[in-house]
C-alpha cells in the first residue's frame, strides 16, 4: 500500500514537473531574441541520421527535481527519458505541422520572385501586344491611304476621260451646228437668189403683158378706127 502511494506521489509530481516545464517551454521571455526563454536555454535542436529533428533537454537538471521531490534515482531518470521522448515527438508532430520562419521568408522571397517575374512577362507581353497592335495599325493605315491614292487616281482618270470625251462632244456638236448654220445660210441665200429671179422674171412677165396688152389695145383702136374709117 506504501508502495502504491509513493507511485502515485511520483507520477503526480512527474506530471506536476512536465506541466511547469511546458509552461516554462511556451512562456515568452522578454530578454530572448526568439521569444522564449527556457525553450531557448534549456532545449536545443539536433538532427538525427534519418532527416528528423531531435530536441535536446537539460535532463539533468530534471532528474535532481525529480529527486528533490523524493523520486529514486532510477524512477526519476526513468520518468525523464519517457518525459523527453513525449516531447521530442510532441515538439517533431509541431515542427511538422509549422514552417520556421526562415522557411516562411524563403517561400515569401520565392512568391516575390515569381511574382516579379509573371510581372514583367505580363509587361513584355502587353508591350509585344502592343508594337504588334501598332505595326498593324500602322500597316492598316498605309494600305488605307494606299487604297484612297488608287481610287483617286482611277476618280481623277474617269473624271479626265469623261471631260475629253464631253469635250470631244462638244466640239463635235459645234462643228455639226456649224455646218448646219453653213447649210442654213447657203439654202437662206440661195432661196434669196431664187427669189430674186422670181421677181425679176415676174416683173419682165409684167411688163411683157403690159406691152402685150397695150398693142392689143392699139391694135384693136387701129383695127376700130380703120373699120369707123371704112364705115364712114
Amino acid at each position: 500500500m506504501a508502495l502504491c502511494k509513493r507511485v502515485l506521489q511520483t507520477g503526480a509530481d512527474s506530471a506536476f514537473l512536465f506541466s511547469s516545464f511546458r509552461r516554462n517551454l511556451y512562456s515568452p521571455s522578454s530578454t530572448g531574441n526568439n521569444g522564449y526563454g527556457l525553450f531557448s536555454r534549456q532545449i536545443s535542436g539536433l538532427v538525427k541520421p534519418n532527416g528528423n529533428r531531435a530536441f535536446l533537454v537539460d535532463t539533468l537538471a530534471l532528474v535532481r527535481g525529480l529527486e528533490a521531490k523524493g523520486v529514486p534515482t532510477k524512477q526519476a531518470e526513468a520518468i525523464t527519458a519517457a518525459i523527453t521522448e513525449v516531447l521530442n515527438d510532441s515538439l517533431e508532430n509541431v515542427a511538422h505541422a509549422f514552417v520556421s520562419k526562415a522557411e516562411m521568408q524563403k517561400a515569401g522571397m520565392l512568391q516575390e520572385s515569381n511574382l516579379s517575374k509573371f510581372k514583367s512577362e505580363v509587361k513584355s507581353s502587353q508591350e509585344h501586344h502592343f508594337s504588334m497592335l501598332q505595326r498593324e495599325t500602322e500597316k492598316l493605315r498605309g494600305d488605307i491611304e494606299k487604297m484612297r491614292s488608287e481610287l483617286r487616281y482611277e476618280i481623277d482618270k474617269v473624271t479626265a476621260g469623261q471631260r475629253l470625251d464631253l469635250n470631244l462632244e462638244r466640239g463635235r456638236i459645234r462643228d455639226e451646228l456649224a455646218n448646219q448654220n453653213a447649210e442654213t445660210t447657203n439654202l437662206t441665200n440661195k432661196l434669196d437668189r431664187e427669189i430674186h429671179t422670181l421677181r425679176a422674171q415676174l416683173e419682165a412677165a409684167k411688163y411683157d403683158v403690159i406691152k402685150y396688152c397695150i398693142g392689143t389695145l392699139v391694135s384693136i383702136s387701129a383695127v376700130g378706127l380703120a373699120v369707123l374709117r371704112i364705115l364712114l
